[in-house]
């Protein structure tokens, strides 16, 4: 794998499980609130790799019986041709593997739930449909392939959730309702606010206030019960 950074711990990105992180390099998508750049940009991710593949095994060798699962994220996980092989090593080790998308390339969700199944499936939905390709930092946006990764996702047997960071530039407070209705019976919603920070396209947005925020979970959960917000 191409590993570009390793958070030791978490007890935020699992949910009820105490997991460290790794970034994955490489992503289909350009979102203009990205705080990822440099594992993004296709001319960032041929630097050399901050943790190599010997030593991450080594490193959950030695906390095996302390954490108990990985959160692989990115970046765009699923543009990691071994990550498969990768899923089912970590398993040997004994840990639960949490994996984060776009949805983007649902071909390979289906190939990972049918042979590597991960343990929990985090993806997230960048806005709605009307606004995706913007909301991706894309020209246009296939949704057919969102709408079948929200398919493969609800239809695996694997615990899941939906998540967006919110902006205002991004999702307006109507757009709640519209993704709402459209994830309506998930088995998990949760809202996250985007924070000012150097991001992807060097711009800079406006976060919603907590209240709003609140407001829109209440919407949300007409159509999704367990919709939460997160990192508040």
């Amino acid at each position: 794998m191409h590993i570009y950074g390793l958070q030791k711990t978490t007890l935020l990105d699992f949910p009820g499980h105490v997991a460290c992180t790794i970034f994955l390099g490489g992503c289909n998508f350009h979102c203009p609130f990205c705080q990822n750049r440099d594992i993004v940009l296709p001319d960032s991710t041929t630097a050399a790799e901050t943790i190599s593949d010997e030593e991450f095994i080594r490193f959950l060798k030695k906390r095996q019986n302390i954490l108990e699962g990985v959160c692989v994220t990115g970046g765009e996980p699923t543009l990691t041709p071994d990550l498969g092989e990768w899923i089912n090593l970590i398993h040997s080790l004994g840990y639960l593997v949490k994996l984060d998308t776009n949805g983007y390339r649902p071909d390979q969700l289906r190939i990972l739930f049918d042979r590597h199944s991960p343990d929990y499936i985090a993806m997230d939905i960048k806005a709605a449909p009307s606004r995706y390709a913007f909301a991706s930092g894309m020209a246009q946006v296939d949704m057919n392939r969102i709408e079948e990764s929200v398919r493969l996702i609800r239809q695996s047997g694997i615990p899941y959730e939906f998540r967006t960071t919110t902006a205002r530039e991004f999702q307006s407070m109507e757009d709640f309702a519209v993704i709402g209705e459209w994830l309506a019976g998930s088995q998990a919603y949760y809202l996250q606010s985007y924070r000012d920070c150097e991001t992807l396209s060097g711009l800079h947005f406006t976060p919603y206030t907590e209240a709003e925020l609140n407001a829109a979970a209440a919407v949300l959960r007409e159509f999704i019960p367990n919709t939460f917000l997160r990192g508040i």
